[in-house]
């Protein structure tokens, strides 16, 4: 390794110290590369020390996992106190590399909390660490501090990169190729410069609007290709803001262009907001930015105000009130981080909530772009709240549960997310959640059923209206009772209950009379009529203890739903081999 390391210094070709690095086939010491790298660095010029911060941030990903580069860092602070032995300034030098690390993005914030609760409490590890928050990462325009602190002395330097996007763009608009248009910007190796193609391509729209539909497209798959993150599509945007009135000047319509070109970002769920400073906005463009602040003020007031009453018919007339629908991902953000802080009540509300909502006001569309804000934010919610990655995982699999979400649209999700991210992660621990035995049941109890309605209380509700039904036979009544439990994403425990009712109490005619009134009607749907008959099918064992007559009574009512198109034909399939 320390072969191929002083190679690439002497060259400066990231692509044959990548290759060199693969070929040696020991993946499991990669950490050891990243910690030798930067410490043979240390003992040299800044240029080599800028050199090894290009090289991490090209092998990010492809070569080196995240692990790898943890854990490499994690080594580095832990021999702090040798590496200062021979290298007087290592702390220092230290503290630069690893926020040099969170501005390429290579490294999380979160990274810094989790690295100081493992370091004894007087290390020069921990000094690193304290150095690199207060004295690097705290500062005004941070980010542009740190890439330059080594002198931009690489074989890379920043007019040459800048040159390079502004030709990249200028084949863009000639060519229209915007698949070759990402593969240049990946080719510079320097995600955490993204953002000046961002501004670039912005500026560009906004001088020349016939460009317009070519940078959306570029920004679009970038965002969707994972190559360029929401942080470096935000600073793009709020560095050209800060720059309008110069802009102005040549092209008089500037402000509005890039007002129209910021709102089309937020729809699509590029970024979340942009606070450009009153300089670079003119008044529509305030007017834009209290809007969104006020939408933001006005969500914490609505969403507290639920937490304590309940209503949700008054929530969604205080959402529809605020006429903002481009902003309903960001209400579902703020629900749920709101929530996630708070105890199992408020969680189990959000939930509940989060259903109506699916129902009555908000897309799939707006659901899947919060949940992808929320994975993609994971990581900062990490340092408030720690078990922030399992509640997301717990949000995300009831959502699919209570259908507000469909299976197909966690594949949408995790497409959208960083590989190997924590956001990543989290989407398929949700997946193995819904994989497991009974997953219907304990993700609906995950939140201990603490809310206003609880579960027991829907299910006595069910068995009332059941028992009055048999009783009576009156077939409208039965089903305005449904319909007033509101709890629609519930139905299968109406489909559960009258069907083992029926076993149970031979009244197997009216059951089925009601469950195909409720079909016809709407009130419930194939899914929750498939999960209805999958529940009594996994309790068919126990149901024999009773019913001895249980398991051929299930296999008629199967027929029965079959036939009239009740139920997905993977419970057919089940239902035939239990037969």
């Amino acid at each position: 390794m320390a072969t191929i390391i002083s190679e690439y210094f002497s060259t400066g070709d990231v692509q044959l110290a990548a290759s060199e690095l693969v070929d040696l086939g020991v993946e499991e010491h990669h950490h050891y590369f990243v910690k030798k790298v930067v410490s043979m660095s240390m003992d040299r010029h800044d240029k080599e020390k800028e050199m090894a911060s290009v090289l991490l941030s090209f092998l990010y990903n492809d070569t080196l996992t995240p692990s790898h580069i943890k854990l490499g860092f994690m080594n580095l602070l832990e021999s702090a106190e040798d590496l200062s032995v021979d290298i007087p300034n290592a702390v220092n030098l230290l503290a630069i590399f690893i926020a040099r690390a969170v501005v390429d993005e290579i490294l999380p914030p979160v990274y810094l909390a989790r690295a100081r609760d493992s370091l004894c409490g007087n290390s020069k590890g921990l000094e690193a660490l304290q150095v690199a928050e207060k004295s690097y990462l705290s500062v005004p325009h941070h980010a542009e501090v740190i890439a330059g602190k080594w002198g931009g002395s690489t074989q890379t330097g920043v007019e040459e990169v800048k040159k390079k996007i502004s030709d990249l763009l200028s084949e863009l608009t000639e060519g229209g190729d915007v698949a070759e248009a990402c593969r240049c910007v990946r080719e510079l190796g320097l995600p955490f410069y993204h953002h000046e193609v961002v501004k670039r391509a912005v500026t560009l729209a906004v001088e020349k609007p016939q460009t317009e539909a070519l940078i959306l497209k570029l920004l679009d798959k970038s965002v969707q290709d994972c190559l360029i993150s929401t942080s470096q599509m935000a600073k793009g945007f709020y560095r050209l803001s800060e720059n309008l009135d110069d802009l102005t000047l040549d092209v008089p319509s500037a402000k509005s262009t890039f007002e129209h070109l910021l709102q089309k970002a937020r729809a699509a769920g590029w970024i979340e907001n942009v606070n450009p400073n009153s300089n670079g906005s003119d008044g529509n463009s305030k007017e834009e930015k209290i809007t969104l602040k006020r939408y933001k003020e006005e969500c914490v007031k609505i969403i507290k105000e639920y937490f304590l009453s309940d209503d949700v018919p008054e929530l969604i007339r205080s959402l529809e009130e605020l006429r903002a629908p481009l902003y309903k991902p960001i209400f579902l953000k703020r629900l749920i981080t709101t929530a996630m802080d708070r105890k199992d009540r408020e969680k189990e509300m959000a939930s509940v909530l989060l259903s109506s909502l699916s129902m009555e006001l908000f897309s799939s569309e707006d659901i899947v772009k919060g949940f992808v804000m929320l994975l993609r934010s994971v990581e900062d919610t990490s340092l408030d709240i720690l078990d922030a990655p399992k509640q997301l995982a717990l949000f995300l699999a009831r959502a699919v549960i209570d259908e507000v979400l469909v299976p197909l649209n966690l594949d949408e999700i995790s497409k959208k997310l960083r590989p190997s991210s924590i956001g990543s992660e989290t989407a398929h621990m949700a997946r193995i959640l819904l994989s497991a035995r009974h997953a219907g049941e304990r993700i609906l109890r995950c939140w201990g059923g603490g809310t206003g309605w609880q579960v027991e209380d829907a299910k006595d509700k069910v068995s009332k209206l059941l028992e009055e039904y048999a009783a009576g036979g009156d077939l409208g009544e039965a089903c305005r009772c449904i319909r007033d439990i509101a709890r629609p994403f519930f139905n299968h425990e109406v489909v559960k209950k009258a069907l083992v009712m029926a076993m149970e109490k031979k009244v197997d005619g009216l059951m089925l009379d009601l469950l195909e009134e409720c079909f016809d009607q709407g009130l419930i749907t194939i899914n929750q009529m498939s999960n209805g008959f999958s529940r009594v099918r996994e309790s068919l064992e126990d149901l024999s203890l009773d019913v001895p007559n249980a398991v051929e009574k299930y296999g008629e009512y199967v027929e029965y739903a079959v036939e009239h198109n009740w139920v997905l034909p993977a419970s057919i399939d089940a239902a035939t081999c239990v037969a």
